[in-house]
């Protein structure tokens, strides 16, 4: 469950959690084979791979030389779920993982210490899986941000009361300054941070549907050039094609995990 598998390297000015709180800071995959998740995802998304201080079953992905995401192969280790994860920065990882409880949330794993900061894997309470981070952010953050290789959407069973939820524990649209900012639009709710539009929630997911592409979570989307060619590319390589349209289709790898490819055109 590390969100950001510790990639902090202390070369240049490092952002904390501490001025972007609430806003989705990182993304994780949960896998549990290390060199398996690092060919498929090669093959699907061209990343490029960075060991992590936190040890061999650990990576961090590029693209283009920003980083991407983070690898952690303790799935069966740790006896948890394969699963691309979202990170949300917080000011505190305590307070947010009991205001969470508090709402109705679960606490799946700690919060624990990961220096340089705190995190926990967290629950809504329709079910949807989400993390939180507290603490510095890797030194080139701001050129993830700034490049939004990823994007994250909420599918859920109430849009509004989720909002509700996840403003109550991450401070959206609070008195801080610099906190995001929540709006409704098209049926939809939109976060924004800084003007920039960082995720989308949306209601429909059924909280009992067998189906766990139809059931609350929250999607991961990353930005390709071509989706039909990485749609290609997980086939032959172990995975499969769950749906497909001219912008973007969802993807499972060989382990399990879903994430979205949306073409650069269509964002």
């Amino acid at each position: 469950m590390k969100p950001h598998v510790s990639p902090h390297h202390a070369t240049k000015d490092v952002t904390s959690t501490h001025s972007v709180f609430g806003a989705p800071c990182w993304v994780s995959l949960t896998s549990r084979d290390v060199e398996a998740t690092v060919g498929f995802y090669t093959a699907v998304l061209g990343w490029q791979w960075r060991r992590a201080r936190l040890g061999d079953r650990f990576r961090m992905a590029l693209a283009d030389g920003t980083p991407v995401a983070g690898i952690a192969a303790v799935a069966s280790m740790w006896q948890m779920a394969v699963a691309w994860t979202p990170y949300f920065a917080v000011a505190s990882a305590d307070e947010a993982a009991s205001r969470a409880q508090e709402r109705g949330g679960t606490t799946a794993v700690g919060p624990l210490s990961f220096p340089p900061g705190r995190a926990a894997l967290l629950a809504d309470r329709d079910g949807a899986t989400f993390g939180i981070w507290e603490g510095e952010l890797f030194a080139d953050w701001e050129s993830w941000r700034e490049a939004q290789p990823a994007f994250i959407r909420l599918h859920t069973r109430d849009a509004f009361d989720s909002a509700i939820f996840y403003g109550e524990v991450l401070d959206w649209a609070s008195e801080h300054p610099g906190c995001c900012e929540v709006h409704y639009e098209g049926g939809e709710v939109v976060l924004r941070s800084r003007g920039d539009i960082v995720a989308r929630i949306e209601s429909g997911a059924l909280g009992s549907a067998p189906d766990p592409t139809i059931r609350p979570h929250w999607q991961v989307h990353f930005a390709v050039s071509d989706v039909s060619a990485c749609t290609r590319a997980a086939e032959m390589n172990g995975g499969s094609v769950l749906s497909k349209g001219s912008d973007e289709a969802v993807l499972r790898d060989p382990d399990g995990a879903q994430f979205t490819v949306t073409s650069r055109r269509g964002r």
